[in-house]
């Protein structure tokens, strides 16, 4: 019996002295372990602390006569993932866009997210309701005629409302692989953390959300994420006055020249250069 009491006392004593909770036992380990540092190993250029990517969905003409101007006055580059549709409604400023050294990536044609969505039930649509060849067919549909009309070769793609699967049950299918085999980089959405250089899947990297937010808001999400070497991909729609599903103008500008600052350590560039620079520096994730 004694022997017992003492083998109690000595789990207790471990589990109080170590914590159970998994939060404080992951700050434990940082503190224990801490990030490299970054002087160890690659450099983002001209000794950036993280890259960052700000980047649109959708081709909302608010971004053409908004964003576009704002992102122009100050030389900064943005991804845009875009369908069809919008674009032609708007053909000739999108041209002047991908003339402009702005990426322009795939966004499919269909816009497919799950059917729970009430407009997809309007329609009797939904990414459950379709397989793999059907969405394949759908984003090469896209790749097409943004070749054909913009000029240029998608290289990134941003899942429509970040959803990756298709079918339901049992015959659910990722469709990462495939965006995997057809693009560079996929994009997610409203994801909760940035992606880790070292680390990151470039079919699935993670997208944070701008829409509704002050530039003080975002200033206070990036200052969040800036651990070790992170890439932060902001992710926006409209452009204009806060909604939400717009970042306001003013927000938009004043990130901008928050970014640009080279004293604040980000090197700002497109989802592909960012992709393309990680790739050519990284070891393989383990």
């Amino acid at each position: 019996m004694r022997k017992i009491a003492i083998i109690a006392w000595v789990i207790y004593s471990i589990l109080h002295t170590t914590g159970c909770n998994s939060v404080e036992a992951q700050s434990n380990a940082a503190e224990q372990n801490p990030a490299p540092a970054q002087t160890m190993g690659w450099q983002y250029p001209n000794g950036a602390r993280n890259a960052i990517s700000i980047t649109f969905d959708d081709a909302r003409e608010s971004q053409v006569d908004v964003g576009v101007p704002i992102l122009d006055k100050y030389n900064v580059k943005a991804t845009f993932y875009v369908m069809p549709e919008p674009v032609q409604g708007r053909l000739t400023q999108w041209q002047t866009v991908a003339g402009n050294g702005h990426e322009i990536g795939n966004h499919t044609a269909s816009h497919l997210c799950t059917g729970n969505f009430q407009w997809l039930r309007a329609m009797n649509k939904g990414l459950e309701q379709v397989d793999l060849q059907w969405l394949r067919d759908d984003i090469t549909k896209t790749n097409n005629y943004i070749e054909n009309n913009l000029g240029v070769t998608p290289r990134s793609f941003a899942y429509p409302c970040g959803n990756t699967f298709v079918g339901r049950g049992l015959e659910v299918q990722s469709y990462v692989p495939l965006i995997a085999d057809m693009f560079t980089t996929g994009r997610t959405w409203l994801d909760e953390t940035a992606n880790d250089a070292n680390y990151t899947d470039f079919a699935q990297l993670t997208g944070i959300r701008i829409d509704g937010m002050t530039y003080e808001q975002i200033k206070a999400t990036l200052d969040a994420l800036r651990f070790s070497k992170s890439w932060i991909i902001l992710a926006g729609h409209e452009v204009g006055q806060k909604g939400m599903y717009t970042i306001d103008s003013q927000a938009l500008e004043s990130l901008i020249i928050y970014l640009k600052d080279p004293a604040n350590g980000y090197w700002l560039d497109t989802v592909d250069n960012v992709a393309n620079y990680l790739k050519q520096h990284r070891d393989a994730p383990k």
